[in-house]
């Protein structure tokens, strides 16, 4: 095992455990570093000085992990908060999305794209950040109405994210805004006779005839009213979404989203693997199976949670909808 880990301008020298969750359903990417709090009954310091007047919210974070000294890029982000756990520090951090955490001023938007809505929070944070941030967004999604009230960047992207159901991420300050399954980051393979723990795998395997699903999506109309748009398999299992536009394109486009997103012949649930190979959300995941080679299929990795620590490194890796048989 082998890992680097800097904070700020200090690189680490002990860990008890590293924790990091990466998915394109989440607006932010999470790492959770473990340390200890006294060593050899001393306080925890960094160049003789306590730990916690050192390190603090907003350092920039890096962490690498792997094997015989090759550790590979996992996590670039922010401290966000510093906290104690049954006597241990951990260090909480955010991926570029922290830099949103600011606040802006108030605006009400009508008739308006997200890309509209975007560029202007885009330009708010980067004044307070002394930052130029830009924009990328190929997702058509409109709002006849959006206000922001007493808000920061995070809150704007977290509204979008949560009611318009894109994949949102930061890179190298540009904003990205595309639609589900729309990018492929990376292909990886698994294979269920060499690199996938059975004790850690809980996957089942549905046919698309067993899948009924029935979207529905709960909107307020001009009148005020609370509204509903069904689609899907009448008598299936039933999912609501809750949106605040009355744009009849874009909740169509969010209930058949989440429809197609529920309805395949394929695995549904989560794997265990280990740290080679390196898999990432929004990888494309072929699944193989000796004994049952009719289940052989392509999905889009939804959400891989990372583990570190003195036992080895494993990774939970989430599926989402087929791709390929």
């Amino acid at each position: 095992m082998s890992w680097k880990i800097s904070i700020g301008n200090y690189n680490l020298k002990m860990i008890e455990s590293v924790n990091i969750k990466r998915s394109v359903e989440s607006l932010v990417d999470t790492a959770k570093i473990t340390l200890p709090a006294t060593v050899f009954n001393k306080a925890l310091t960094v160049n003789n000085k306590p730990f916690e007047e050192i390190i603090k919210r907003g350092d920039s974070v890096n962490i690498e992990l792997g094997y015989d000294d090759n550790p590979h890029a996992e996590f670039e982000g922010y401290v966000e908060s510093i906290s104690t756990d049954g006597g241990s520090l951990v260090l909480n951090c955010e991926d570029g999305i922290f830099l949103y955490r600011v606040e802006i001023p108030n605006k009400e938007f009508a008739n308006a794209k997200v890309k509209d809505i975007l560029n202007y929070v885009n330009s708010e944070v980067g004044k307070k950040q002394d930052k130029k941030f830009s924009l990328e967004c190929d997702y058509d999604f409109s709002y006849d109405k959006f206000v922001i009230k007493s808000a920061n960047g995070y809150d704007v992207l977290k509204k979008i994210q949560e009611e318009a159901m894109p994949n949102i991420y930061l890179k190298e300050d540009i904003l990205h805004i595309h639609p589900q399954y729309s990018e492929i980051f990376g292909e990886v393979k698994y294979d269920f006779s060499k690199n996938i723990d059975a004790e850690g795998t809980d996957l089942k395997y549905k046919k698309k005839e067993n899948r009924r699903v029935k979207v529905t999506i709960e909107y307020t109309g001009s009148d005020g009213k609370t509204k509903k748009y069904e689609f899907g398999d009448m008598g299936g299992e039933s999912v609501t979404k809750k949106t605040s536009t009355s744009n009849q394109d874009s909740i169509k486009l969010l209930a058949k989203q989440e429809y197609e997103s529920k309805s395949y012949d394929g695995y549904e649930g989560s794997f265990q693997g280990w740290l080679i190979p390196y898999c990432d959300a929004g990888y494309k995941a072929t699944i193989t199976d000796p004994d049952y080679e009719y289940k052989d299929g392509t999905y889009y990795v939804l959400e891989v949670e990372t583990n570190f620590g003195e036992q080895g490194g494993v990774r939970k890796v989430t599926l989402g909808k087929i791709i390929s048989k």
